[in-house]
């Protein structure tokens, strides 16, 4: 979320007419249409953030700017060419990375929480936990997890007095310590 995606169209032979077809989760269809002969470039029902891109050298590409949950889902190129008529799909998955905390409740447990990822995070703890993690669904198609630490040998957590929650997540890991 938040950065640019590039959705790049096979360059095989010299273009007559590039067109993508946009099929948001959000929103309603979005197509780009490039015609060669008159150098034009039609948009229908685009946002500003997604462009097409030609770059000398380089296949064609669609620019998604700062790529948000709504972009998710299906895109597809359909390319004329000296060589033929050619297709590429793509499914965007766009990854949120989670808001992570870790606290302790109210009876000075630690309670390690990763807010609003998608997918959701694992969460886990040093020393090892017997402690299972909950999952809250948002309607946006975040989650968030929550995990209470559950000390599962007594003297090894005397000994060390201090609980490590580690948060393991496509778009990044965290980890925090808390005594």
């Amino acid at each position: 979320v938040g950065d640019s995606s590039v959705l790049t169209c096979p360059l095989k032979g010299i273009i007559t007419m590039l067109k993508w077809t946009t099929g948001p989760k959000a929103g309603g269809p979005c197509s780009l249409e490039y015609r060669a002969d008159t150098n034009m470039t039609n948009r229908t029902n685009c946002s500003d953030n997604i462009n097409l891109t030609f770059r000398p050298g380089l296949a064609p590409a669609l620019e998604i700017r700062r790529v948000g949950l709504a972009q998710e889902g299906n895109y597809t190129c359909e390319m004329v060419s000296t060589e033929g008529n050619f297709y590429t799909m793509y499914h965007l998955t766009v990854l949120v990375p989670p808001r992570p905390s870790l606290f302790c409740d109210e009876q000075g447990s630690p309670v390690c929480e990763a807010a609003a990822g998608k997918p959701p995070a694992q969460l886990s703890w040093v020393p090892e936990s017997s402690s299972s993690a909950e999952e809250k669904g948002h309607d946006n198609g975040t989650v968030t997890v929550l995990s209470r630490f559950t000390a599962g040998n007594p003297r090894v957590t005397n000994v060390t007095n201090v609980t490590t929650c580690m948060v393991s997540h496509p778009a990044g890991n965290w980890s925090q310590s808390i005594a």
